[in-house]
């Protein structure tokens, strides 16, 4: 990142996907960046869809942008077992919030400042997409899909191992849960 001039944050440690995301959305406020844009570091998004993600934001018709790879159903689709987790959170959020997200899961997203300001106060430090998803949704915030395209994980490991899928499908509903009674002005 250096090698290119791109403004970065090196955390000098380990805060987890939650911390850094987080990180990230106050150092874009504090810089008074516009729109704070996410995607997972093993090179399953591509940074050429970047544009696609950002417009409705720019264009004033949402205010958190989720890339969807399940609109299209192109590029990889991940396994069948985190495809049905993802349907579980996808049918929970709609029971509590009356809303559609068809990959609640996504890390690939964008949010406009009024987004940024709710996720810097108020952000799960694991697994926290469907969580914020939900956050989002119950503080009035408009938020759209789009379809993205998603490659197969280019390096590192998924964080959910063993039986940590049980733990993981348990934690992150009561996390959407929680999420649907939090209300903070935006």
């Amino acid at each position: 990142m250096q090698r290119e001039n791109i403004p970065h944050l090196n955390l000098p440690l380990n805060l987890g996907i939650g911390g850094a995301v987080q990180a990230g959305y106050r150092y874009a406020l504090s810089n008074g960046y516009d729109i704070g844009v996410q995607l997972d570091g093993d090179g399953q998004h591509d940074p050429g869809q970047i544009e696609a993600i950002v417009t409705p934001i720019i264009e004033n018709e949402a205010d958190l942008v989720i890339g969807s790879r399940f609109i299209d159903k192109a590029g990889f689709q991940s396994s069948a077992m985190r495809r049905v987790g993802i349907k579980f959170f996808k049918m929970l959020i709609y029971c509590l919030s009356g809303k559609r997200i068809t990959d609640a899961t996504s890390g690939f997203r964008a949010a406009n400042r009024k987004t940024m300001k709710l996720f810097n106060n108020n952000y799960a430090m694991d697994y926290p997409e469907p969580e914020s998803n939900m956050l989002a949704l119950k503080n009035k915030l408009r938020v759209r899909e789009i379809p993205v395209t998603m490659r197969e994980r280019q390096g590192g490991v998924s964080s959910i191992k063993a039986l940590q899928p049980i733990y993981y499908m348990i934690k992150v509903s009561v996390g959407i849960i929680i999420s649907s009674t939090i209300r903070v002005k935006v």
